[in-house]
């Protein structure tokens, strides 16, 4: 059964580019990536896996970890990486598994066709208790947008710390949501910058953290 937003997500160990990963013990009590590829030497998987090492401080600020995936083994992945620092300009800083025996990929679904062996682009985004809080799901031919990734982390940040959520197009810093189920007198509490109410269930407010 496919993992539902909400849900614990399953620990493993497996072999990777850094030794065997727990990823619960990975993670810590940070946030988390879990992202997986078709296949090794693959040139979109080559350009992705690149922008992610060069987004680290990024990643950091933000306290969260990123693991890859490919199916293939680890032999195959040191020449890998090898390409993707030679073609991309970075040195690779997290660890991708060796899932060799698609323990990882069934574990989270990332094999949706019976005849085929490669994993989907599939991302996750797993938060300080372990839960299941985005799930993307991109084509083989389809490279990922790491910084749409990075702003559904903001995102989820903001709102678990405060009574909004983030409107079409939101980015970091950009007026947000006050929850329709805030009335207007503990909105105006929580929100002492003021808030606009466009209509009664619409109220915009600024960032609450900036």
């Amino acid at each position: 059964m496919a993992l539902l937003l909400g849900d614990t997500v399953p620990n493993f160990t497996q072999a990777s580019t850094d030794g065997d990963l727990d990823l619960y013990d990975f993670l810590g009590d940070g946030w988390g990536i879990l992202f997986s590829h078709p296949a090794d030497y693959t040139p979109v998987c080559t350009t992705e896996l690149g922008a992610v090492a060069g987004l680290k401080e990024q990643f950091e600020k933000r306290n969260t970890k990123v693991v890859g995936l490919s199916v293939d083994e680890l032999s195959s992945h040191a020449g890998w990486v090898k390409d993707i620092e030679e073609t991309q300009n970075v040195k690779l800083n997290f660890p991708i598994l060796a899932d060799t025996d698609q323990k990882v990929a069934n574990l989270y679904s990332m094999i949706q066709t019976e005849d085929n062996k490669m994993t989907v682009r599939s991302v996750f985004i797993i938060d300080p208790a372990k839960k299941l809080r985005l799930t993307l799901t991109y084509p083989a031919s389809t490279g990922r947008n790491f910084a749409e990734i990075l702003r559904v982390l903001d995102s989820l940040q903001l709102t678990d710390g405060y009574k909004v959520a983030t409107p079409a197009n939101w980015r970091d810093g950009d007026d947000v949501i006050v929850l329709p189920t805030v009335s207007n007198e503990d909105a105006d509490a929580l929100f002492p910058k003021g808030y606009e109410a466009v209509k009664p269930y619409l109220r915009v407010t600024p960032q609450p953290n900036k």
